[in-house]
């Protein structure tokens, strides 16, 4: 039996967009618009049910202070708030803050977030070149063999800080650190199997984390995750003329990501390299944009731990998750975390079209319908090829079940969104995936916030 996964979330109110505007008074800026001043709330509630995790209750709050109005839509703080919890165990506890205006001239972005996930998804490494077989997750098959086969147990604590300052024209400068605490396991069948009926519990038997532990894929000593800091550096350009949804402009960005060994427990430090760019064009003034985003991101020296690799690593973080490839945040429809590798590239390219805008409760909302078409790859692998060679056996399982080397390619998708924005800066977003290949999934409904990038 698939996933039992009903979401309220949100729909029924689509926006309980708490509209307490704490400052209620409002100038008019153009016919469309009105300048919103002081402290502004935008909050949505979170109720999910999932057969394996239980039922998922929380909210998330957004709370915007646009000061005397002078430079709306830019804000002078923004703090975001998210709590949401599974009755078996997974969630998320976040804590966002951005300011140009903590320290004048430099831009301060702060995260704490705990997220402890029952079932992470785990699909292997190197895209293509590990075999996903949907069948092995589904109850009525006669291949089934667990619903969290690919998956792992995973608690993910952590603490970013960054700062931004002006250099010339539209380059800034970028720095800042991360501190990750990553533990990582087998999926706690019993626990999620407690209260069940019988013919709904979870089989007991190794999924493909356990396999891979087993085979030597994954370095027994990060088995269980660890703890890592690392600081980055870079420069970013950007020229874009709105922020949250631009209709003009490019923002792109090299960053240069240092893990150092003395401040983990991880068995070598390791580098990265970062570069994305983004650019934005306007076909209908004020209404019709098309935009795109590419990316790359690889080891350049030493050796990153098998639980660092899915994290990506930007300038701005557009919601709880900055990991992938797949999933809400970077290829949309494609299974979560099913592209990931020593070096990645993607791309994702947009149509944004503004078709409603009016006035409500003294705010200005906006609708907007988008098409999309996502892409991405692994370039660089992780070592998988020469351990699994020295399997000596596969017995039952056979080594075409779990390994296609040399199959890796891009993975695609394609899909549609709504979203409902809020003075331009809160955006509750809806989005549609299907993935292109069948190796990649099926497809993918996701409710969030802002716009992809």
């Amino acid at each position: 039996m698939k996933y039992l996964k009903r979401s309220f979330l949100i729909l029924a109110g689509l926006i309980i967009i708490t509209s307490f505007g704490f400052a209620q008074k409002t100038e008019k800026k153009t016919k469309t618009d009105k300048i919103k001043k002081g402290w502004n709330l935008g909050a949505l509630p979170v109720i999910s049910y999932n057969s394996d995790l239980g039922f998922q209750y929380g909210a998330l709050v957004n709370l915007y202070n646009y000061g005397d109005g002078s430079k709306y839509p830019k804000y002078n703080h923004s703090l975001y708030f998210e709590a949401s919890w599974y009755t078996k165990g997974s969630g998320i506890f976040r804590f966002y803050y951005d300011s140009e205006e903590l320290i004048k001239g430099i831009r301060v972005s702060a995260d704490v977030s705990y997220i402890p996930d029952q079932t992470y998804s785990f699909y292997g490494f190197n895209g293509y070149d590990a075999v996903y077989n949907h069948s092995w997750e589904e109850t009525d098959n006669i291949d089934y063999k667990s619903r969290v086969f690919y998956r792992q147990k995973r608690e993910f604590f952590r603490i970013k800080l960054d700062f931004q300052g002006n250099m010339t024209g539209n380059f800034r400068w970028l720095a800042g650190f991360n501190l990750f605490s990553i533990y990582t396991n087998s999926v706690d069948v019993e626990h999620l199997n407690k209260n069940k009926k019988e013919e709904d519990k979870l089989p007991d038997i190794p999924g493909l984390y356990d396999k891979y532990v087993d085979w030597g894929i994954i370095d027994p000593e990060e088995a269980t995750g660890g703890l890592l800091t690392n600081f980055k550096l870079g420069v970013v350009y950007d020229s874009r003329d709105n922020e949250p949804n631009p209709m003009k402009g490019i923002w792109s960005e090299i960053i240069l990501i240092g893990a150092p060994k003395p401040l983990s427990n991880m068995e070598n430090g390791f580098s990265k390299l970062v570069v994305t760019h983004r650019q934005y064009f306007t076909l209908v003034k004020d209404r019709l944009s098309f935009v795109y985003r590419l990316g790359l991101q690889s080891t350049i020296a030493g050796s990153a731990p098998y639980y660092v690799e899915p994290i990506m690593y930007m300038s701005k973080m557009n919601g709880a998750y900055s990991e992938g490839l797949g999933g809400q945040k970077t290829l949309r429809g494609i299974l979560r975390n099913r592209v990931v590798g020593d070096g990645i590239v993607y791309g994702n390219f947009e149509f944004r079209w503004k078709f409603i805008k009016m006035h409500w409760l003294n705010q200005n909302f906006y609708f907007a319908l988008s098409t999309f078409f996502d892409t991405g790859r692994v370039i660089k692998d992780f070592e998988v090829k020469d351990k699994a060679d020295e399997i000596p056996s596969f017995e039952p399982d056979q080594k075409s079940d779990y390994f296609d080397f040399g199959a890796e390619a891009f993975h695609n998708s394609v899909g549609a969104g709504l979203h409902i924005a809020m003075n331009q800066n809160f955006i509750l977003a809806i989005d549609y995936g299907k993935a292109l290949n069948e190796q990649d999934g099926n497809s993918g409904f996701y409710i969030g916030l802002n716009f992809l990038f």
